[in-house]
């Protein structure tokens, strides 16, 4: 008997994969967003910094510094993302004066 090897079953498509539901749930874009910053950069430890900067920072800022880092290879990019957004910032308060 010859198996079928070209379609599979829509169940049998995700038997082989496990999700882990650790209880946190997002529920707001920024969170999202927040989220999405600490997995670009390797930094799933502290996920909750970069949702709070995507809460109170202005969302260009961020993105250009991920674009940044994205862009470099740095072997710290959480330090790196950090550093050009520290920058990014002081210049946008220099060019308000």
């Amino acid at each position: 008997m010859i198996k079928n090897k070209g379609f599979a079953t829509a169940g049998s498509l995700f038997s082989n994969y496990e999700l882990s539901d650790k209880g946190g749930h997002i529920t707001q874009e920024f969170q999202d967003f927040g989220y999405r910053l600490a997995c670009d950069l390797d930094d799933l430890k502290h996920k909750s910094l970069y949702i709070r900067l995507a809460k109170n920072e202005n969302r260009s800022l961020l993105e250009k510094a991920l674009s940044y880092v994205q862009d470099a290879n740095a072997r710290s990019k959480a330090r790196l993302f950090m550093w050009k957004l520290k920058q990014l910032k002081e210049t946008k308060k220099d060019d308000q004066k």
